[in-house]
């Protein structure tokens, strides 16, 4: 069946030349400025409304981007001190992994997911004018979901023994009692987190972004209220449970941020399912293959996590402290890119070839942006991630071996982090097209492959080479980074049938990287100066000299993405002040 542009989704375009096209460095600045505002801005077509719900100010834009670097501070500022009093101890583990269950529902079920179902339909009734109606729906999908969590939730707590042999097969003993304790308790606080995401859409939908972008703040105050009053007189397994019930504080607290805008936004409670049969339809029916995908690509997080639980202790909780970590740039360099892309994409019009040409404008463009952040990133993991690793966490009884093993988790994570950030891109570019099931395939390659890569990295391969089992945890990470160049080698592959060809030039990718390790080989000569003198100063010391060096070439070599960056930076510090 044609999609919205009059072109069969499976068409390919054997026209366009197979080799790269020429692009000069003033071209690219143009590409890479809208580029950079789309980071900036929050007007999406899909959270479009009619006049009477204006699109956000640059001001607004400006709040969103205050909320979610106040919610990644929080969530570092947690980890650290979660690091301080449990470090890579068993009680870490089954913390870590207890969160990772119950992390299921709220996976399936929460923002990513209702992003992708209810946000556009209730966005389309209020841009019709459909006010009334658009209330029913919000409390109609409001109530289901609350009613599907409450179910969920009660059968995890009661599965939750069952739960843990399969995400936590290596756990035995007093360290899977508390395990199971851990999860029961969080669970609740799971679903609370579930509806902060309905509360999240209907505010989304009326372009009220700041509360729902900073509420995850109260919910790592919460967390890091309890580690600093249990954390001094506490055993590590009691304050393992203490953690817990803060959670759950923190969740109540998350809804509760968010619930005084939104309950003004929907009015009294209606629900009338008749009434709004068919946006209700259409609500469920993009849940179903939402759901799916999130599935999926949640599957090899929780693999890792299963292969684990099978090494020696401190293996789960390292592997989470390096995720924390990773997504840091992942998040904030890749994932915003292929968010803001998506819509501007997805405006293309036109003949086959019209559509082909857009897109390969703004994929092109973006993947450059990418790599130009993402790629000095995965350098600092593997060079310099034992003084990352220090800086963020080594105190207490997080020591300098803890930061060293946590440095092997993330050197493996930077096998794969350009290749993993860039596929999310081309995934946005699939979407653009109405083509859902060629990321979702490609996503089950993925997986599959980290789930075989994983076992023999992890479990025998230490043997092999003959390094403690405990070391396998960076097999782990490794191994996913080398499913996720499979992946977007796939992606890349497919969408080039297509659109014809996308990617970056082999010279730029090469000049990148060449500048990575200039600036990385000067920072381990500091790293080996400053040994001794202390995790926190070594790390001011060390890394700020890495980013000087890398950006200072980037900017003497006239490099357009240097000031694509810049540029938005600007707008956004004027824009943070002007609030």
């Amino acid at each position: 069946m044609p999609n919205r542009y009059g072109t069969k989704p499976g068409v390919q375009h054997k026209s366009h030349s197979a080799r790269p096209p020429k692009t000069t460095p003033r071209a690219v600045a143009i590409l890479l400025e809208p580029l950079a505002e789309n980071i900036k801005s929050e007007a999406d077509p899909l959270f479009s409304t009619s006049a009477k719900t204006s699109v956000p100010t640059r001001a607004g834009a400006g709040m969103v981007a205050s909320g979610i670097l106040l919610s990644r501070i929080a969530g570092l500022a947690r980890a650290t001190i979660f690091a301080h009093f449990l470090g890579d101890s068993a009680a870490a583990d089954a913390f870590q992994a207890g969160f990772r269950i119950p992390n299921i529902l709220q996976n399936l079920l929460g923002e990513g997911v209702l992003s992708a179902s209810f946000i556009p339909v209730y966005s389309r009734m209020l841009g019709e004018g459909s006010d009334d109606d658009g209330e029913v729906l919000a409390w109609s999908v409001g109530a289901i979901l609350a009613l599907a969590t409450a179910i969920l939730v009660a059968a995890g707590v009661a599965l939750a023994p069952y739960l843990i042999a399969v995400i936590a097969p290596g756990f035995s003993g007093a360290k899977r009692e508390l395990t199971i304790e851990i999860v029961q308790i969080l669970f609740p606080g799971t679903g609370m987190l579930v509806m902060s995401a309905w509360c999240l859409g209907v505010l989304n939908s009326h372009h009220r972004f700041f509360a729902s972008y900073a509420a995850p703040v109260a919910w790592n105050l919460a967390i890091i209220a309890a580690l600093l009053w249990f954390g001094p007189h506490r055993t590590q397994g009691e304050l393992a449970i203490d953690v817990a019930w803060g959670a759950v504080v923190g969740a109540l607290l998350q809804v509760l941020v968010q619930l005084p805008q939104t309950l003004a936004l929907v009015g009294r409670v209606r629900i009338d399912f008749a009434r709004i049969a068919e946006p209700l339809h259409a609500v469920f029916r993009n849940l179903a293959p939402v759901v799916a995908g999130r599935g999926v690509g949640q599957m090899s997080a929780y693999i890792d996590n299963l292969l684990a639980s099978l090494l020696p202790t401190g293996a789960v909780a390292a592997l989470n402290y390096g995720q924390i970590l990773y997504m840091l740039p992942v998040s904030l360099f890749g994932w915003s890119i292929a968010a803001s892309e998506l819509p501007t994409m997805a405006r293309a019009s036109g003949s086959a070839d019209e559509v082909g040409a857009v897109l390969r404008t703004r994929l092109n463009a973006g993947l450059r942006q990418i790599s130009f952040l993402v790629v000095p990133s995965a350098v600092a993991f593997i060079a310099l991630g034992d003084v990352i690793c220090g800086l963020i966490f080594q105190s207490g009884h997080f020591s300098h071996a803890d930061a060293i093993y946590v440095w092997a988790v993330i050197a493996g994570s930077g096998i794969g982090m350009l290749a993993i950030t860039m596929g999310r891109l081309y995934n946005s570019a699939f979407y653009a097209l109405w083509d859902t099931r060629t990321p979702l395939k490609f996503a089950i390659v993925r997986v599959t492959l980290t789930l075989a890569l994983g076992y023999v990295a992890a479990l025998w391969a230490p043997g092999w080479i003959g390094i403690a089992p405990r070391w396998g945890v960076a097999g782990l990470t490794a191994s996913a980074g080398v499913s996720g160049w499979v992946e977007f080698s796939l992606l890349r592959w497919r969408l080039n049938q297509r659109i014809g060809w996308t990617g970056l030039a082999r010279a730029y990718v090469a000049k990148l990287w060449a500048i990575a390790l200039i600036a990385a080989a000067i920072a381990i000569a500091l790293k080996i100066e400053t040994a001794g003198i202390g995790p926190r100063l070594r790390g001011f010391i060390v890394l700020p000299a890495f980013g000087v060096v890398y950006l200072g070439t980037t900017w003497a070599m006239g490099m357009p993405e240097f000031d694509a960056v810049f540029a938005m930076l600007r707008r956004r510090f004027r824009t943070a002040r002007s609030t």
